[in-house]
């Protein structure tokens, strides 16, 4: 079986250029709130990199088509390339809506959310760079569920800010959304984590 219809390894290859782009995303989310300058050409640069992403996982979802035996479960393999698509939809969402919502001022809760899901991406890198090896997978999961519940304590605390009265009412619409976009991209983190520990648990 396995002379006739090798393991097709490229799998590994395709998840390492998937993630390095996941976490170039979420770089040019951070830089973008840090810098807060010419915000339209970067959520143009950001969406090109999501239209990457998104043919790197068309790739990995057809190999998957056409592959009799894969590296990892098939569900593992479609729910982590999915997962990461997932992350980079939604920093590309949150840099547009930057533009769309025309935001004038950044908040010190935005930049804090955006370096955890920079902070994110750097671990999802790492991880899946070792997800042939298995070496050390458990670390990078256990900090991306630590930093996910940092990211739910910081936006939280923003939303009950934005409800103080002291915010303008299209304020409190605009931000809430970001807000909550943000919390949402660290969930996804969190979810890809989920799904890499699976992956080990089943490899025992």
């Amino acid at each position: 079986m396995f002379s006739w219809f090798p393991k097709d390894e490229n799998f590994f290859a395709l998840f390492h250029k998937q993630a390095a782009v996941v976490r170039q995303g979420c770089d040019q989310l951070h830089e973008m709130v840090e810098k807060f300058d010419d915000l339209e050409t970067r959520a143009t640069a950001l969406k090109k990199v999501e239209h990457e992403g998104d043919l790197i996982t068309h790739e990995i979802i057809e190999r998957l088509n056409r592959t009799f035996i894969t590296p990892l479960e098939r569900e593992d393999i479609h729910g982590l390339a999915s997962g990461l698509d997932d992350v980079l939809d939604s920093a590309e969402a949150i840099g547009s809506r930057l533009v769309l919502f025309h935001i004038k001022h950044i908040t010190p809760e935005a930049r804090q959310l955006t370096d955890i899901l920079r902070q994110c991406g750097v671990q999802l890198e790492q991880a899946v760079e070792h997800l042939k090896d298995f070496k050390n997978l458990m670390a990078f999961t256990i900090e991306l569920n630590r930093l996910e519940n940092e990211a739910d304590d910081i936006s939280r605390e923003a939303v009950a800010d934005l409800f103080s009265g002291r915010h303008e009412t299209l304020d409190v619409l605009r931000w809430k959304e970001i807000y909550g976009r943000l919390e949402a991209a660290s969930d996804q983190c969190e979810d890809v984590a989920n799904t890499i520990e699976a992956i080990v648990l089943k490899s025992r």
